[in-house]
């Protein structure tokens, strides 16, 4: 490992780390400089997040948290305490990562930028009210608050109402055969329906001939009688039964189908079942607010002509526009009304001139096509941290330290420029940066580089250089060196010939208007344009939409548990396929959402190959002898796993006012399972022992099983060697989640036919990684299928076959096709920003 020169004492400027071992980190010690751009970079996997997150900035939050009262503290998430001897020189942290965030529709820009309460106050104090019309303070122009939410819909800006469609959808079955669907399955239901038989309500007849007072009494009814009922009974014998007073099987409380939806969506703590009678539950715009979630008097107070809402859809750009003649005094004003109210003209002015200074972040960074009022949850995670470090700017701290996790994620490498120019931004204010980042642009402008490896997981965690980006050319074992100082060009392929055109018309979503694209089957595509452009709405939106309707697929619903009223309404899909639909057979998406929720959810349950593990335990003949199934096997199963720890592997002590510590449990050790079924040995390893190996170590042990060992060299394929078996779900990034998923379909038997869909699949990956996932998007091509990525990496785009450019520009400056071709074609075209940056992969004679 090369370092700088030290002397003994601390190194002023620096920050000394002595003995950093936290996961892969192989007891590291460095010195990084303060007042610097120091960019860390190694293969995915290497240990590069561990030493900038899991070290430097958990120990930078432990520090600032120690001199913050008890009491306080205890609001903070913290990190765990990070396995070091000593770290010297570390000023305070702010940590940027690539969470989303809040999963509500609540959350949106304004919120997180904070440009929203800035033009609350704009409106209620310098707002154009209606004549008679009193002052409203700023919470009144927040659908959040009791104060500002429209009373019809409580600021949600849509209505839900239960109808007789929505409950009943099949009215050709009877009451018997479940014709309310929106009730309860299962005993709940049945004993709803034999209620109705006691009450005298025909449950054979199907529900359309039913009378339609008996029909709105079932669904609409508040009533809750209780009657007997008697259970397994026909509807004659109950008659009987009654006549004779016979004692029944019990008594039993009816109610209405709409009630029970209602309560159940209110007051069940179960997500499956919140989401289950959601759907019985029809969405309108509310009629009082049109959408616009507020309440009359907040929307009647307008500025520049708009009101608050209409002026929060509007792009940052346009509302930066509308700002900058009242910032700089420029506004015509009516001199009348400012000289009868001087301070309204002052307030005006200053708080338009702090909308504007930080609206001018946000555009320099990209994000101008952005609105206020876009919710969290439909950004990427690389426009979500670009807001966050938007503030950040604009927050004008000193001598802080930033770490980044891969800022330029989801960026074209035009928009890549203007996040450096912010980068500088920060470091010209006195502060450093410690950007953990694969994007050979963004490396290219550090002033240092720590690169960890040389490989990934077990063959990483050591510091192979640290120092000026000049000097690691030197270090033969970084496979960053190899990218960063490369003079040769992927090799020249002949790119291949479509087998035929999927042909889009009419498509209209977001900022396309009544676009037609032809996408060429079986072959490699690549869809690029600068962030915002139109890409993801054309390809993972309409694409995905318009194909799943024709082939019959149901597409998953992106709602968050909990989340369900709050969910924007569904876009009208407007577009259609007017040719290529007999080439596809089956969609296939690959997406960075994570493969589970839980811990118990992990790479070997989600591939499928902890099945064929568990039978090969379960074949052993210890597990014979003692006559343990497949099931016995699982940390899931109460016969197989641990009882003291419920089969999680450890147990949470809560220390009031530390970060809660997370300790082995002391019955299984962390094993996972009871003692007995560790007993039972496959090749002298037990199941706990087989989950902690990596997909690297267990190709290798399960080299003679042809089932298993198949998974796991796919899964080594697209890079992902070095994690472990049963690392949990929650504990892998949304690049592993979506190679993961690859590999899940590349190891099924190759079919043909198949359209793959992947959004910025290069997301976390190294170069040399991109390599690998370059190799098997051929395989998918060459087995017959067709690949579509929308991508920013201009290595992945030179190896495509077909790219079609979407821009010029994002927002409304997007929404068009720019240029369709091979690669070598694209670069020709002059009014494409794709063009400059892919022209370094081909040779222009």
């Amino acid at each position: 490992m090369t370092m700088p020169d030290t002397t003994d004492g601390p190194l002023a400027g620096f920050v000394q780390v002595r003995g950093a071992r936290e996961h892969n980190l192989k007891n590291v010690s460095l010195d990084i400089p303060r007042d610097a751009l120091v960019v860390f970079t190694g293969v995915s996997g290497s240990g590069k997040s561990s030493l900038a997150f899991g070290t430097l900035y958990a120990e930078a939050q432990r520090r600032y948290l120690e001199s913050v009262s008890p009491y306080a503290r205890r609001l903070f998430h913290q990190m765990p305490v990070p396995e070091v001897d000593d770290i010297t020189g570390l000023p305070p942290a702010v940590a940027l990562q690539q969470q989303r965030g809040s999963p509500t529709t609540r959350s949106s820009v304004g919120s997180v930028s904070t440009l929203s309460n800035s033009l609350r106050m704009l409106y209620s104090r310098a707002g154009d009210y209606p004549r008679g019309q009193e002052l409203l303070y700023a919470e009144s122009f927040s659908p959040n608050t009791p104060e500002g939410a429209c009373p019809e819909c409580h600021g949600l800006g849509r209505v839900y109402e239960v109808t007789e469609a929505s409950m009943v959808p099949d009215d050709s079955l009877t009451i018997r055969e479940r014709a309310v669907a929106a009730w309860p399955t299962a005993w709940h239901g049945q004993n709803l329906r034999d209620i109705l038989t006691t009450l005298g309500y025909d449950v054979d007849t199907p529900w359309r001939e039913l009378p339609k007072k008996a029909r709105d009494w079932i669904l609409f009814t508040d009533e809750q009688p209780t009657v007997p009922v008697y259970a397994g009974f026909t509807p004659q014998e109950v008659k009987a039964a009654l006549k004779r007073k016979e004692t029944p099987s019990y008594q039993g409380t009816f109610t209405g189908a709409r009630k029970y939806v209602l309560q159940t969506f209110a007051t069940t703590e179960s997500a499956s079942m919140k989401k289950r009678v959601a759907r019985y539950m029809v969405s309108s715009e509310c009629p009082q607010c049109r959408g616009k979630r507020l309440r009359r008097e907040s929307l009647s107070v307008t500025f520049a002509g708009h009101d608050i809402a209409d002026i929060s859809r509007l792009p940052l750009e346009r509302l930066a526009a509308i700002l900058r003649p009242h910032a700089d005094g420029s506004a015509r004003k009516d001199a009348k009304a400012a000289a009868a109210h001087p301070e309204k003209a002052i307030v005006t002015q200053r708080i338009a001139q702090d909308v504007c200074a930080r609206l001018g972040v946000l555009l320099d960074l990209g994000l101008g096509y952005l609105a206020l009022e876009r919710s969290t949850p439909t950004l990427s995670p690389g426009e979500l941290q670009r807001l966050r470090l938007a503030t950040q700017v604009r927050s004008n701290l000193f001598g802080v330290v930033y770490v980044l996790d891969e800022p330029s994620a989801g960026l074209h490498p035009a928009d890549t420029e203007a996040l450096l120019t912010a980068l500088a931004q920060l470091k010209a204010c006195g502060n450093s940066l410690f950007v953990v980042e694969h994007a050979l642009d963004v490396i290219r402008h550090a002033d240092w580089i720590v690169d960890v490896g040389p490989a990934a997981g077990e063959g990483g965690g050591h510091v192979l250089y640290s120092g000026a980006p000049a000097g690691l050319e030197k270090i033969e074992e970084s496979q960053t060196r190899r990218f960063l100082f490369a003079r040769d060009k992927p090799p020249r392929r002949e790119p291949r010939v479509p087998a035929d055109w999927l042909r889009l018309e009419g498509v209209t979503r977001n900022n396309l208007h009544q676009l037609k694209v032809d996408f060429p089957l079986g072959v490699l595509t690549g869809v690029t344009g600068v962030s915002g452009s139109g890409k993801s709405s054309l390809v993972s939106q309409v694409l995905v939409e318009l194909v799943a309707a024709s082939l019959g697929h149901a597409i998953e619903a992106e709602a968050e548990e909990g989340e369900a009223l709050e969910q924007e309404a569904a876009l009208p899909l407007e577009g259609r396929i007017v040719h290529g639909l007999a080439g596809i057979k089956r969609l296939v998406r690959v997406d960075q959402k994570p493969i589970g929720r839980t811990p118990r959810s992990n790479l070997a349950t989600y591939t499928g190959l902890f099945d064929h593990v568990r039978k090969l335990f379960a074949a052993t003949k210890m597990a014979k002898s003692r006559r343990y199934d497949a099931g016995r096997f699982s940390f899931n199963v109460a016969k197989g796993r641990c009882e003291h720890c419920a089969g999680e592997g450890f147990v949470m002590v809560e220390l009031l006012f530390l970060p809660s510590v997370y300790a082995p449990c002391p019955t299984c050790a962390g094993a996972r399972y009871n003692a007995k079924t560790l007993e039972v040995r496959y090749q002298d390893k037990n199941i706990a022992e087989v989950l902690a190996l990596t997909v690297d170590a267990a190709a290798e042990f399960f080299a003679a099983d042809p089932a298993v060992a198949r998974s796991l060299e796919t899964l080594r394929e697209v890079g992902l060697g070095y994690l472990r078996l049963g690392q949990p779900a929650t504990e892998l990034s949304g690049g592993e989640a979506q190679r993961i998923k690859l590999a899940t379909e590349l190891q099924r038997a190759a079919r043909g036919n198949l359209l793959y869909i992947l959004d910025e699949p290069t997301t976390g990956l190294h170069p040399a990684d991109v390599e690998k996932l370059v190799v098997q998007l051929d395989r998918l091509v060459d087995a017959g299928n067709t690949v579509i990525v929308v991508e920013h990496t201009m290595r992945v785009i030179a190896a495509c076959d077909w790219v079609i450019d979407i821009g010029p520009g994002a927002g409304e400056q997007g929404g068009t096709i720019v240029a369709a071709g091979p690669p070598r074609e694209i670069v020709k075209v002059a009014a494409s920003r794709t063009a400059p940056y892919l022209i370094r992969y081909f040779d222009q004679k």
